[in-house]
């Protein structure tokens, strides 16, 4: 199942249409047999073929075209059945194209270069302090480890994509807004393109959170998925009928500022009882008696120590603004997966499935398609460098 993002959001694989120009027709087919190569990995000719809906004489012009030029090798498969000549396995060479992944947290920045295929090729990471988490200093700091990274590899990135906690526009990666890290009114899209020298995109957080899962996570074969993170905030991204929802400009993923408790706790919003700040990170600490800002290590290390611990526990009450919140997100959005990200990963399975149970009982739409689910992402902290790396992607893979 070959997924996209970008562009119309949509379509990707598909025939060209007819009266197509035959040059426009082989970008088409090209781009569309290395974006499945890409998401779903190494696979015969005849395989892609069926899944392109393509002659194999026009697969073998294809693949032998991407051959020639360095992007995909062929071999015989490690694992034979039959007897008989083998079907060459076609394999994307991950070098052949390379974008810079960048994922900006509160208190961290990774980032990567990845290859063809989702294959990282070298990380850096570093923390991010008051004195460092300017968008000039972190602008600055990208740079160069990008350019010590690009060196090291000996490989040059042809697109870069950015992770980035806040309200982005999508158009341009302008960011109005990102509380947590202090910002207001950056340039950031434009900026990192002009010192990267590269075509840069920026997204929110858990929009590429989204991404990663349907790309390269627990939600490879979903069409309609949340993703809810939670960080210093709750943030989420939303994917139906296999796109991405993303409002006007772009400007979508504020879930963590549904309004679960009326009169609760004032949120740097402006609101009060705002969701995530009954199930972001200092709700977390609260719950277990930690103070707020305790160190991350610890407050995760104190949620895995609960992992065979009976319910209710400490986290009963943690857990009934989770089921609140995400009630009012099954009923209004109706998909057929909810993913947990970031510090939810770290919850006690008992908690998970406690919740799970808890919000299809009290959703209608969950009861009417029998059963939401509910899972932790695997790609864990990752999830957003992922997501990055793929939004980097979708138009470097036109062009290769």
């Amino acid at each position: 199942m070959s997924r996209t993002w970008g562009g119309d959001g949509g379509g990707g694989s598909a025939a060209p249409t007819s009266g197509a120009r035959p040059d426009e027709a082989r970008r088409h087919n090209r781009a569309a047999l290395l974006r499945r190569l890409h998401v779903d990995g190494p696979c015969t000719r005849a395989t892609l073929a069926t899944e392109l809906g393509l002659n194999r004489s026009t697969i073998k012009s294809v693949v032998d075209g991407l051959a020639e030029s360095g992007v995909v090798t062929e071999a015989v498969p490690a694992q034979r059945h039959g007897a008989g000549r083998p079907s060459l396995m076609v394999l994307p060479s991950p070098e052949a194209a390379v974008v810079l992944a960048v994922d900006v947290r509160v208190e961290q920045v990774a980032m990567s270069m990845v290859g063809i295929g989702g294959q990282v090729l070298g990380r850096h990471s570093w923390n991010l302090h008051s004195r460092t988490r300017t968008p000039g200093e972190v602008i600055t700091h990208v740079a160069e480890s990008a350019q010590l990274l690009s060196e090291e590899l000996a490989v040059r990135a042809q697109g870069a994509g950015v992770s980035l906690p806040g309200v982005v526009r999508r158009d341009d990666g302008w960011v109005h807004e990102a509380p947590n890290l202090g910002w207001r009114d950056v340039a950031l899209g434009t900026r990192l393109a002009s010192v990267l020298k590269l075509p840069v995109q920026v997204a929110n957080d858990a929009e590429l959170g989204a991404l990663a899962e349907h790309v390269r996570g627990v939600a490879r074969d979903v069409t309609d998925l949340v993703y809810i993170s939670a960080d210093k905030g709750v943030g989420g991204g939303v994917i139906s009928d296999g796109r991405p929802l993303r409002g006007t400009r772009g400007y979508v993923g504020e879930i963590g500022h549904l309004v679960v408790r009326p009169g609760g706790r004032p949120c740097y919003c402006g609101s009060r009882g705002c969701w995530e700040t009954e199930v972001g990170e200092a709700a977390m600490c609260r719950a277990l008696g930690l103070a707020e800002g305790t160190a991350r290590g610890v407050l995760v290390a104190e949620l895995r120590s609960l992992a065979t611990a009976p319910l209710p526990g400490p986290l009963d009450e943690f857990a009934e603004w989770l089921v609140t919140g995400l009630v009012t997100v099954v009923n209004m959005m109706a998909p057929e997966l909810v993913v947990l990200g970031d510090l939810f990963t770290a919850l006690p399975p008992a908690v998970v499935g406690h919740v799970r149970q808890l919000v299809h009982e009290r959703s209608l739409v969950s009861r009417a398609v029998g059963g939401t689910r509910i899972e932790t992402s695997p790609l864990g902290r990752d999830a957003k460098l992922v997501g990055a790396a793929e939004l980097a992607f979708e138009p470097v893979l036109g062009a290769v």
